[in-house]
């Protein structure tokens, strides 16, 4: 009785998964280039992955402003400091402060704004 319990619940499960599809999620860094080399600084390199793990995605999406689409947001260190968007936890409370500019313009010169790295990534320090 006991095996056909679990034979009943595995198969539950499987057709689960067989009618829910993949679940995904990108979990990549973002490299953030619009305004940093044209203002002397090195690209920002954003581990969505990081904060992914630590968040549910509406935190930044719904509560933070950010748009779900990459290259939707003009982020600018102004409305950082002014504490919107990276700047509301970035206040050295929550999260360390912009004075560490280092901690998130680290990305090599010339990397072009974009996603890398899909759910493989490796961290910032790979760009």
């Amino acid at each position: 009785m006991r095996l056909r319990i679990a034979l009943l619940v595995f198969a539950i499960g499987l057709a689960g998964l067989v009618w829910l599809g993949e679940a995904r999620s990108e979990y990549a860094d973002v490299v953030l280039n619009r305004n940093s080399e044209a203002a002397g600084m090195r690209p920002v390199i954003f581990p969505h992955w990081f904060h992914r793990i630590r968040f549910r995605c509406k935190v930044c999406h719904q509560e933070l402003g950010f748009e779900m689409r990459a290259g939707a947001n003009q982020v600018t260190m102004g409305d950082i400091y002014k504490g919107k968007f990276c700047g509301m936890c970035h206040d050295n409370k929550i999260a360390w402060g912009l004075e560490n500019c280092d901690l998130c313009h680290s990305g090599r010169p010339g990397l072009p704004s974009g996603i890398y790295g899909g759910h493989k990534t490796l961290g910032p320090g790979k760009w």
